[in-house]
C-alpha cells in the first residue's frame, strides 16, 4: 500500500501535494524619525553615486521601499531631502575638524589633528564627501564644502595668530596663510578620496612637513608629533 500522500487528477493518477506557501511576515511600520533616517540614508547613497539631478524621487522610494507621497510628507520635495543629507553630512565633518582644533596643543599638532579628521571623514563617509563635493543646496548656494572651508579657515586664522604675532608677521598675513593652510589639506583630501595611497597618517604627516618645513626644509621621513 503506497503511503504517498497528494491527490488524483480526473484519470486516477496520483499528484504532488502542493507546497504550502509561507505566511507574509508583516513589516514592522517606523517611527516618523526612524523613517526619516532612513530616507536620509537612501538617499546619501544615491546622491553620491548619481548626484542630485541624475536622481529620480521614483528610484529613492523604490529602493526605501515606500510610495512617493512618504518623502514629500517629510521633505517636501526631492531638493528638501537633498539638503537634509547634506546639512547632516556637514554637521559631522564640521564638528570632527572643530574637535580635532580644540585643544590647547601647538599650532602644528592642532593642524595635523584636522588634517587626520578630514581624511578620516573621507575614509569612514565617502559617499558624505562626494556629496559635500558636489552640487550646493539652496540653503548654501555657494557650496557646502566652500561653507565648510570658511568656517574652518577662521579657526586656523585664530589659531596662527599667537604664532604670526611672536614672529612678526601682520594679522593680514595671518588670514592668508591660514586660506593657504586650509586649501592645500582641501585638495590633498580630494585627492586622496581616490587614491587612498598612502595611509592617512602618512598623508596628515607630509601634509604639516610641507606647511612648516616648506620645501628647503623637508624632512625625508616626517612623523606626526601628535604620536609621541
Amino acid at each position: 500500500m503506497s503511503n504517498s500522500t497528494g491527490t488524483t487528477d480526473g484519470t486516477g493518477n496520483r499528484t504532488a501535494k502542493p507546497e504550502a506557501v509561507p505566511a507574509r511576515i508583516p513589516r514592522s511600520r517606523m517611527t516618523g524619525p526612524q523613517r526619516r533616517s532612513q530616507l536620509v540614508e537612501v538617499g546619501r547613497g544615491l546622491f553620491a553615486m548619481r548626484g542630485l539631478d541624475g536622481t529620480t524621487i521614483e528610484e529613492i522610494a523604490a529602493a526605501a521601499g515606500v510610495s512617493k507621497p512618504v518623502i514629500y510628507e517629510h521633505f517636501g520635495s526631492k531638493e528638501g531631502l537633498y539638503t537634509q543629507v547634506v546639512e547632516f553630512e556637514f554637521k559631522i565633518l564640521l564638528a570632527a575638524i572643530n574637535d580635532a582644533l580644540t585643544d590647547e596643543a601647538k599650532p602644528r599638532v592642532l593642524v595635523e589633528r584636522a588634517a587626520l579628521a578630514l581624511l578620516t571623514y573621507i575614509e569612514d563617509r565617502t559617499d558624505g564627501f562626494r556629496i559635500l563635493m558636489r552640487d550646493a543646496p539652496p540653503s548654501q548656494p555657494e557650496g557646502a564644502f566652500s561653507t565648510l572651508l570658511s568656517h574652518v579657515t577662521a579657526r586656523v586664522e585664530h589659531i596662527l595668530s599667537d604664532e604670526f604675532a611672536r614672529r612678526g608677521f601682520s594679522s593680514a598675513d595671518g588670514a592668508m596663510y591660514a586660506q593657504m593652510l586650509v586649501g592645500m589639506v582641501a585638495m590633498t583630501g580630494q585627492w586622496w578620496q581616490d587614491s587612498r595611497q598612502p595611509d592617512k597618517r602618512a598623508v596628515a604627516a607630509h601634509l604639516v612637513n610641507l606647511a612648516w618645513n616648506g620645501l628647503t626644509g623637508l624632512q625625508k621621513e616626517p612623523e606626526l608629533r601628535s604620536d609621541a
